[in-house]
């Protein structure tokens, strides 16, 4: 899990210490940020009405307690749900630009490699075919998250822990289809290394809840991939 987690801010700060690898995340910057501002207002609101759903109604000091609960974790599943679309859809939308910090990242790193030359509109409908069946993924945690949704402790745990599993797949599509992996071994690859993939995909969905910093979590999670050479430089061990 510590390694995904190293993994991550590595390429955090690669992708800033690097001149090549600045001027790419530069150009796809304004488009990330216009999706996180829709996004984040869309989550506002929908905040709101959970937080409407679930606040008991009642004077006592039990119930004003249970009260701002309630309306932090409504608030809490509301970002995770922002910060899954947004990845979802950014993936996608830059899906070119992605290619190029990875293709440039594994060139810093000595690796013989090619860059996609693909056009923009075929590399972002890859993109999206690639998100399809991980999507289905997550609406079954999120129909296991619905039977409790009066429970919100347990309907927020499950959500977190399916946005992770589909975060993971979101921010491995770019390596993982540079390396030609389909779903079943990029699946495989998740589930030989789960601690790592928890660690990392837990780091990021935590910064995508912090304004600004959000905006760089993809790029920095392609960059930390193509950079570790995943999957064959990772361990097959089931370590944290």
């Amino acid at each position: 899990m510590i390694q995904g987690i190293t993994t991550f801010f590595s390429g955090f700060i690669m992708m800033f210490s690097e001149s090549s690898l600045r001027s790419v995340l530069w150009r796809m910057l304004g488009l990330l940020a216009v999706l996180m501002v829709m996004l984040m207002t869309s989550v506002f609101f929908f905040s709101d009405y959970l937080a409407s759903m679930w606040i008991p109604e009642g004077d006592g000091m039990f119930w004003v307690a249970v009260g701002y609960i309630a309306s932090f974790l409504a608030g809490l599943l509301s970002i995770i749900v922002g910060a899954v679309a947004f990845v979802a859809l950014a993936s996608a939308a830059v899906a070119p630009w992605l290619d190029t910090l990875a293709y440039r990242t594994e060139k810093i790193m000595g690796v013989a490699t090619v860059e996609n030359d693909a056009s923009w509109a075929n590399q972002a409908l890859a993109a999206a075919i690639n998100s399809i069946r991980p999507l289905f993924g997550l609406m079954l945690w999120g129909l296991l998250a619905l039977i409790f949704f009066w429970f919100p402790p347990i309907a927020t745990a499950l959500w977190t822990y399916g946005s992770i599993q589909f975060l993971n797949y979101e921010l491995f599509d770019t390596q993982a289809s540079r390396k030609g992996l389909k779903f079943n071994e990029r699946k495989a690859d998740m589930k030989e290394n789960r601690w790592f993939w928890l660690g990392f995909g837990g780091i990021s969905l935590l910064l995508m809840a912090v304004p600004v910093l959000n905006i760089f979590v993809l790029p920095a999670a392609v960059v930390a991939l193509a950079k570790k050479g995943h999957p064959e430089s990772l361990p097959t061990t089931q370590e944290g």
